[in-house]
């Protein structure tokens, strides 16, 4: 009979070196092709389910009773004054603990194969509920909406740390070198303003590019200088070369500034996008048709369209991060009624159909598969009213939802209590959604850290947990 092989730890050790060895050098090899071309596409950490993430933001917090979280409760219990737990923590706007509960001014109907209640602010979007997967146990930090909206898009109320958008093309790439990783659209400058696309201590050149800003009409918006009447292409190329030669003597001086060399690879993309981004930008080569499915030509939601349709046009084109902003430059975010709850239906007028044609348009071409959509503010409203006619910030329960990249179809997760209040049936953290997303483009969020003043930072700082049951 042959003796079974025993292994020590010396066999171990020696029967593994070559193992050891090739991650270190595979390590190596990163490092050194990521400091040839910073946002040169990189392999995930496993295999994907999803290739890029459009993340459609409502910005002031759309109120989740009003739209995807049916509580008949509220109109049992209309005008009634009951006790709300915590009230007076959540949001002190002069609640006293007994509040007045206040049902929705719209019907809720049941739509799809799931007959999932959706209320009549909208009805395009209720026509994809089959396509859609709810989370109605969300909750978050940050009562106001500079904290909640920089814990939304970075993980922190208030540190600086980089922005969502920038961990996934530090981590990933970028899918197309012709045009930025990361691009958010028409974005506010209030209330986080760029921190909420900032690279923060990430190298710069992961930082998002912002194409036009909260308030300009979509239809003006591109970027900027991308064409020169001033200079040939032959000529802006030597002009180019002699300025990168340039830098390169600068850069020789002053090894390791992240923000030179982020200046130097920035003019090299701004090269490359000369010659893509102005396409990128022209729709009149559109249908008819396309251009009807996202309300384009249409007053209420011409404006809001464009940027979905845009958005479309960058994912197919492989930008990895796109980011919809339906956002204002003022103090009174959109969404935000703290009075006149009725003005809901203005922006959900806006929104609806763009959204929903964005849904149908990914679908048709097939690429919802590998494109997370992603819908949601930085946090829902509360079910009692705030004078006579509005409603507070609520962090403690509210809605967001999804729908392709790697998400389960017709299905809703979690539930808040009765009232829609707060978060009762398997929560979910803000950061546990960022953990999700990230597991979704074939990232670890434990591992996709940065060392920086001596510490290994993460998105989900030292928390989040991936929400397993809404994974296709």
């Amino acid at each position: 009979m042959i003796a079974p092989s025993i292994l020590n730890r010396r066999r171990l050790l020696r029967s593994t070196a070559c193992g050891f060895g090739s991650l270190a050098l595979a390590g190596l090899c990163d490092d050194d092709a990521r400091a040839a071309n910073p946002l040169a596409a990189r392999q995930p950490m496993f295999t994907p389910r999803a290739k890029r993430v459009i993340f459609v933001f409502m910005q002031g917090g759309p109120s989740h009773v009003d739209t995807f979280d049916y509580k008949p409760a509220l109109e049992q219990h209309h005008g009634e004054k009951l006790h709300f737990k915590d009230a007076r923590k959540m949001a002190k706007t002069g609640m006293t603990g007994e509040e007045t509960v206040m049902q929705s001014l719209w019907k809720f109907r049941q739509y799809g194969e799931t007959g999932h209640w959706v209320s009549d602010l909208f009805p395009h979007i209720a026509r994809h509920v089959d396509d859609l997967c709810f989370v109605h146990s969300m909750h978050t930090n940050g009562v106001a909406h500079g904290p909640a909206t920089l814990f939304l898009h970075t993980g922190s109320t208030s540190l600086i740390r980089p922005s969502m958008g920038a961990w996934v093309s530090y981590g990933l790439g970028a899918e197309n070198q012709n045009l930025p990783g990361f691009v958010t659209i028409c974005p506010s400058s209030a209330n986080g303003g760029p921190r909420n696309y900032a690279n923060a201590f990430l190298p710069a050149v992961y930082q998002g590019t912002a194409v036009g800003r909260a308030g300009q009409p979509a239809a003006e918006i591109g970027i900027r200088h991308v064409r020169s009447d001033a200079r040939t292409a032959v000529e802006q190329r030597r002009q180019l070369d002699l300025l990168q030669a340039l830098n390169s003597e600068q850069i020789a001086q002053r090894s390791g500034s992240d923000e030179l060399e982020a200046v130097i690879n920035s003019y090299e993309l701004a090269w490359r996008i000369q010659t893509n981004a102005p396409g990128l930008f022209d729709l009149s080569g559109e249908t008819a048709a396309t251009m009807s499915q996202y309300g384009i030509g249409e007053k209420e939601t011409d404006d809001f369209g464009r940027q979905c349709l845009l958005a479309r046009r960058m994912a197919e084109r492989g930008v990895r991060f796109i980011q919809i902003n339906y956002a204002d430059n003022g103090s009174n975010p959109r969404w935000d009624q703290h009075s006149k709850i009725e003005q809901h239906a203005i922006h959900a007028k806006a929104t609806d159909k763009p959204v929903a044609g964005l849904i149908a348009d990914l679908k048709a071409r097939g690429l919802l598969e590998d494109t997370l959509v992603w819908w949601g503010g930085e946090f829902g409203r509360n079910p009692f009213s705030q004078g006579a006619d509005g409603r507070d910030h609520n962090p403690k329960g509210f809605t967001h939802f999804f729908a392709g990249g790697g998400v389960k179809s017709a299905f809703s997760h979690g539930r808040t209590d009765e009232f829609g209040h707060e978060a009762v049936v398997d929560k979910v953290h803000m950061h546990d959604l960022h953990a999700t997303i990230l597991h979704l483009l074939g990232l670890d969020h434990e591992r996709l850290t940065y060392r920086y003043a001596g510490r290994d930072f993460r998105l989900t700082d030292v928390e989040g947990r991936i929400v397993e049951n809404i994974l296709a």
